[in-house]
């Protein structure tokens, strides 16, 4: 896919990806609402600039590969992946946890529509992505994997038995990126189950650890980059977001990580992010 260079053109596309999930969410009247609008600029990074792959043939042999471990949140990939072309996106926002649907809750492997695991078992995906990632090193393939983890999910055990087996095995081709927007499920992450120092942790288990504003595109890029040129371990990148990015009364709120909008906040959510996107046309917008 050819590849969008022009800051504000990818501001623009996040911006693309957060109203169209919004509007799948009240069409499911189920699902997850701020992990998603806080990965945003993380996704459009990934797809429309970082990753080498092409929607006109998903199972392309040279394709680097997006493991998406916390699968709540895949509104935010289902929404990238309709508008990167990869299937029509109004069919994910009318059908979105619809019976029979393609877009389940939680996604479920079809690489045709860009999706390469199945995933909702939280702690599972950092494992696929090193097995992924090995048996491309075996075969001499020159793919990449990214992972995409939670934060919260590093309170499971096998999450680190996972960075263990990265770190023995060298993983070059893997890159890790955490959502670290400091919620999950029953509240703050540092009151459940505090993490810090999170970069020390990693770097304890022989990690090269990047940290960026996950809402800053061109920091994200850059990191990315940078984890490809690393040589001689594998990558974590963390990513400082703020859960609901965009929508005024989901910010920070861990009460927006499992519910979505009604018909009204959807309403409302949708109009302070056209204000957003006309900000962002205008070159006034934060960053």
């Amino acid at each position: 896919m050819e590849r969008i260079s022009d800051i504000k053109k990818l501001k623009l596309t996040a911006n693309t990806i957060r109203q169209d999930l919004i509007k799948a969410l009240v069409n499911a009247k189920s699902g997850h609402s701020g992990g998603p609008l806080g990965m945003a600029d993380v996704f459009t990074a990934l797809y429309f600039h970082v990753l080498n792959h092409d929607p006109k043939n998903p199972t392309w042999e040279k394709r680097d590969i997006v493991i998406l471990s916390n699968g709540h949140i895949c509104p935010v990939l289902y929404s990238t992946l309709g508008n990167a072309g990869y299937f029509p996106k109004q069919e994910f926002i009318e059908t979105l946890r619809k019976f029979g649907t393609k877009f389940q809750g939680h996604p479920h492997r079809n690489e045709k529509m860009g999706v390469e695991t199945t995933s909702g078992p939280l702690g599972s995906g950092l494992g696929q992505s090193c097995g992924v990632a090995l048996a491309l090193q075996l075969d001499g393939k020159k793919s990449h994997v990214f992972a995409l983890l939670s934060d919260g999910e590093h309170d499971a055990g096998n999450t680190w038995e996972s960075i263990m087996f990265a770190a023995k095995y060298k993983l070059r081709n893997l890159t890790v990126i955490i959502d670290r927007n400091n919620i999950q499920i029953d509240g703050h992450t540092e009151d459940i189950m505090p993490l810090e120092d999170l970069r020390r942790k990693y770097e304890a288990f022989n990690w090269h650890v990047l940290e960026v504003d996950g809402h800053d595109i061109h920091q994200i890029i850059q990191a990315c980059n940078e984890a490809k040129s690393i040589y001689e371990k594998p990558v974590c990148i963390i990513a400082h977001t703020i859960p609901g990015k965009g929508v005024s009364f989901m910010e920070n709120d861990p009460e927006w990580h499992g519910k979505p909008p009604t018909p009204e906040q959807g309403e409302i959510a949708l109009r302070e992010l056209q204000v957003w996107r006309e900000q962002i046309e205008k070159g006034e917008d934060e960053y």
